[in-house]
């Protein structure tokens, strides 16, 4: 039985999604500045493989870090962690992880309306992503608690 307190957490998983796609949109623009050729729009382009390479970094930023460190950067700055619903302490699988993140743009549409009522009306707090990868986040606080509580 999951014991952990369901807390919405929104302001702090709002800020954890600005610092991940901060780094992550940060990234791509200076990537696609540096790297890419001026088209006739006046903007930039990068074609063939090296236009894999902004995937990659969201890959490794999302779902890379959550499921080898146990946490995004901007989840782990602000103390949160993605979970099991079932509210085992592990690490996110790589499965899990990827769901919770290609539905990050269902999440963040209307500038994160959709996350934020998700997240508000779901008993555990769950926006699109987490629903889908069966997943909750959770303070990292709540295992230290936990684990000395039963010990």
């Amino acid at each position: 039985m999951n014991t952990f307190n369901h807390q919405p957490l929104i302001i702090k998983r709002i800020l954890a999604g600005l610092i991940d796609y901060t780094l992550i949109y940060g990234f791509s623009f200076a990537y696609l500045f540096s790297f890419g050729s001026p088209d006739q729009d006046g903007g930039f382009t990068i074609t063939g493989l090296p236009a894999l390479i902004p995937i990659l970094i969201w890959f490794l930023i999302t779902v890379g870090c959550e499921s080898g460190l146990g946490g995004t950067i901007g989840n782990s700055v602000l103390g949160l962690q993605a979970i099991p619903e079932n509210g085992r302490n592990r690490k996110l699988l790589v499965s899990e992880s990827l769901k919770r993140h290609l539905l990050d743009p269902a999440d963040m549409f209307l500038f994160g309306l959709v996350g934020i009522i998700t997240i508000k009306n779901t008993d555990k707090h769950q926006r699109v992503g987490d629903i889908w990868a069966k997943t909750i986040v959770v303070p990292v606080k709540s295992f230290e608690t936990k684990v000395s509580d039963k010990r």
